[in-house]
């Protein structure tokens, strides 16, 4: 790479995406100092169910349930960029013709804001809706119906005048150094901007598969250490659910050789979690379509659907009031320079014209109430909230 490649900044190449009606997807890894971004120069971004151990280079972004309105989406990197560089690469298959019309937008800057979903009709479940769901749910789940379930609510808030997506990605980096901090905008999807704490499948470049068991919920404390954290039952006995779910995962692939480290309790922005790690070397076992199979089984998880699965997926069907669409689905990097790191799609907002529409769940067990879970679900909107508010 020649010395006088030019350098740009991350709002020069997401702006020149946008301008040229492509996708584009930026992130940072939990705890890395490095901001990474691809675009795709595709026409066609659908994807059907991933096979992550053959997949080109580039970015996941998959729906709670995928269909003709929220497809799964594959943005292929066609072009990368790392802060640490802020050099652009094309992939070998870009043509010269291709590399000079994204330079050509690249040398006009300007503010393209960000791509829209082409349906923009949101239902918005209400408080007294939420609760009388809650309620139902846990009559259900005493009737031996299933074990849990995940509700989740919207709220949408007005875009301040001044808000700028860029600097608030930026805002997210600082505010979150252990989440894992993402901006998706694909035409005619829409745009998302996230912080999520929960690994779903993630391998790295030394062969290592890890996913989590992530539930429980109550608010962080400034100053306050983890170690005095106290967890109810309720808490502790759905955190269970998760672990047992993934246990019972690799029990369907005939895994037994993983490491289990956990429960323990961490923090993500302004709440506290309990935690359960799970690692496999695949290097010491012979199961080389490893992430495929645990993405296909896992997703959506007992953290985000509910225990037994179909139960719990019927009854948010019914008593949700609205469709989450990329809210707790997943998304994340597959064959990068880093490896592949799929995250569930929590702690997320997506931008409209003018509003945003905020997301928030509450896992419902029988010892659940309903004024709880509603007000779980508005701390963990203030992850969100709170980057729009810097804006005011």
């Amino acid at each position: 790479m020649g010395a006088d490649t030019p350098i740009y900044t991350l709002e020069n190449i997401f702006y020149a995406a946008i301008a040229q009606q492509k996708a584009v997807a930026v992130w940072r890894l939990p705890l890395e100092q490095q901001v990474q971004l691809c675009v795709s120069l595709q026409q066609n971004y659908i994807n059907g169910q991933p096979n992550l151990e053959n997949s080109s280079p580039g970015f996941l972004f998959s729906p709670f349930i995928p269909g003709e309105e929220q497809p799964t989406v594959f943005i292929k990197a066609d072009l990368t960029y790392t802060s640490e560089t802020g050099r652009l690469q094309y992939s070998r298959d870009v043509d010269r013709s291709q590399q000079q019309e994204f330079s050509d937008v690249l040398a006009i800057s300007q503010n393209y804001n960000w791509h829209l979903n082409e349906v923009q009709q949101h239902a918005e479940q209400t408080e007294s809706g939420f609760k009388y769901a809650v309620t139902e749910a846990v009559r259900s789940i005493n009737k031996g119906a299933m074990e849990k379930v995940v509700l989740s609510r919207t709220a949408s808030r007005k875009l301040p005048a001044s808000f700028d997506l860029v600097t608030a990605f930026n805002a997210m980096l600082d505010a979150y150094p252990k989440a894992f901090v993402s901006l998706v905008s694909v035409p005619g999807v829409g745009t998302w901007l996230g912080a999520s704490p929960e690994i779903l499948v993630s391998i790295d470049q030394q062969q290592i598969f890890r996913t989590v068991a992530l539930a429980g919920t109550q608010p962080a404390i400034d100053g306050e250490s983890v170690g005095n954290a106290i967890w109810r039952q309720k808490e502790i006995e759905e955190q269970g659910m998760v672990e047992r779910y993934i246990l019972s995962c690799f029990k369907r692939l005939r895994l037994r050789e993983y490491s289990e480290v956990g429960p323990r309790t961490i923090v993500a922005g302004n709440l506290m979690h309990l935690r359960t790690d799970f690692s496999v070397d695949m290097k010491e076992v012979d199961f080389p379509t490893l992430g495929t199979d645990m993405l296909q089984l896992l997703h959506p998880t007992s953290a985000v659907c509910g225990l037994p699965k179909e139960p719990a997926l019927n009854f948010i069907l019914a008593h949700e009031g609205y469709n989450r669409s990329y809210y707790s689905g997943y998304l994340g990097p597959v064959n990068s320079s880093a490896g592949t790191h799929l995250y569930v799609n929590l702690r997320c907002m997506q931008l409209l014209k003018d509003q945003v529409i905020l997301y928030a769940g509450a896992g419902i067990t029988a010892e659940s109430d309903a004024e709880k879970e509603w007000q779980e679900t508005q701390h963990k909107m203030q992850t969100m909230g709170k980057i729009l508010s810097d804006f005011n």
